[in-house]
């Protein structure tokens, strides 16, 4: 199992059972069991299901999870595996078969990976000027997915207070309406702190979601 998907699933997970009173700890090591066995894909992703379905308490994190699993396999499984495999026609039809699970958090993840390689800091505007080619013709449907983002870059400089109640004024798309928040914070702040996670407990309106995102981002980002 990759370590910084490790960190990034405890992290997210400690947070989200603090913020909701429920307890984790059988859930976590499900998962980090999981995410290391020697399986394929899609025995991976039935294993993980079968481990949301049981404690559905955290149903909320089933989606941004599949994306640390994705991440995990991009990270980890992959290498295992012949070096074209991405290029096969059984990951194209695993693609296929998963193309309505996970969330945008994914493209988050792998812009950090490369922001890791290319020893920069994460930046909204790079993020979605240079990863995300927003500003291309042929990249058209970024944009309509990350417009809430772009029109509302400003508020990276302002405060978690403001992020919040932005948010509850807006008309979010389908694919930021749970992860502006806390994508906002990751790009207002990258290192959680504890006054971070008290300005999101007190201004959030999905406060278990929001912390346990926002900390899954900022853990990925350190670790």
């Amino acid at each position: 199992m990759d370590n910084h998907v490790k960190t990034a699933l405890i992290a997210s997970l400690d947070k989200f059972a603090e913020a909701s009173g429920q307890n984790s700890i059988k859930l976590e090591e499900t998962l980090i069991e999981v995410f290391s066995k020697d399986l394929g894909f899609m025995e991976k992703l039935e294993e993980f299901d079968e481990a949301f379905d049981e404690y559905p308490a955290f149903e909320e994190l089933r989606e941004v999870f599949f994306d640390l699993l994705m991440i995990n396999f991009f990270a980890s499984d992959v290498y295992k595996l012949e070096e074209d495999y991405l290029e096969s026609d059984e990951w194209s039809n695993i693609e296929e078969e998963t193309i309505d699970r996970g969330t945008e958090l994914l493209n988050l993840l792998l812009y950090i990976n490369e922001c890791h390689d290319e020893q920069i800091e994460p930046d909204l505007e790079d993020f979605l000027k240079e990863f995300l080619l927003v500003e291309e013709d042929e990249f058209q449907d970024e944009f309509h997915i990350y417009e809430d983002l772009i029109t509302n870059q400003n508020l990276v400089d302002s405060s978690v207070e403001d992020i919040c109640s932005h948010a509850g004024m807006i008309d979010l798309s389908e694919e930021m309406e749970e992860l502006f928040v806390p994508f906002m914070t990751f790009f207002h702040q990258p290192k959680a702190s504890d006054q971070i996670i008290k300005e999101l407990e007190t201004y959030s309106a999905n406060k278990e979601f929001d912390i346990a995102v926002y900390v899954l981002i900022a853990a990925f980002n350190i670790a």
